[in-house]
């Protein structure tokens, strides 16, 4: 892997910033046009499920739960699967955005993709 995959807020996204563009939110983030994202991918189906994303409300506290739950989402994703392995294509030529609209750089399902993603990568997980 001669790249990384990088989770970033997409309020932060720099003009120009170099990389695979890929929004990871199932709602579009508030107050963001478009055309600011430059050439993206919206991969709504790689987002917690609308009851998961409403159960967790972000609290801290319900993080590490909401982590194994949505983990357990992604294990039985189709689209998930093709996702990393396109991902492991697309490192060999360029970094991966992983974008995302929630506040915590640390408490967000982004965080939780990011992980899985490179578990994949490293020849599956636990907990499929």
């Amino acid at each position: 892997m001669k790249h990384e995959i990088i989770s970033r807020r997409v309020y932060e996204l720099k003009d120009g910033e170099p990389g695979c563009r890929v929004l990871v939110d199932r709602l579009w983030p508030r107050g963001v046009r478009r055309e600011a994202l430059g050439d993206f991918r919206w991969a709504k189906g790689l987002a917690p499920s609308p009851e998961l994303r409403r159960w967790f409300g972000h609290a801290e506290e319900r993080f590490d739960a909401f982590a194994g739950l949505y983990r357990a989402e992604l294990d039985h994703n189709p689209e998930a699967r093709a996702f990393a392995a396109e991902t492991a294509a697309i490192l060999e030529r360029q970094d991966v955005l992983l974008l995302y609209a929630a506040k915590s750089p640390a408490c967000n399902h982004a965080v939780v993709l990011k992980t899985w993603l490179l578990e994949q990568m490293k020849g599956g997980s636990d907990h499929a």
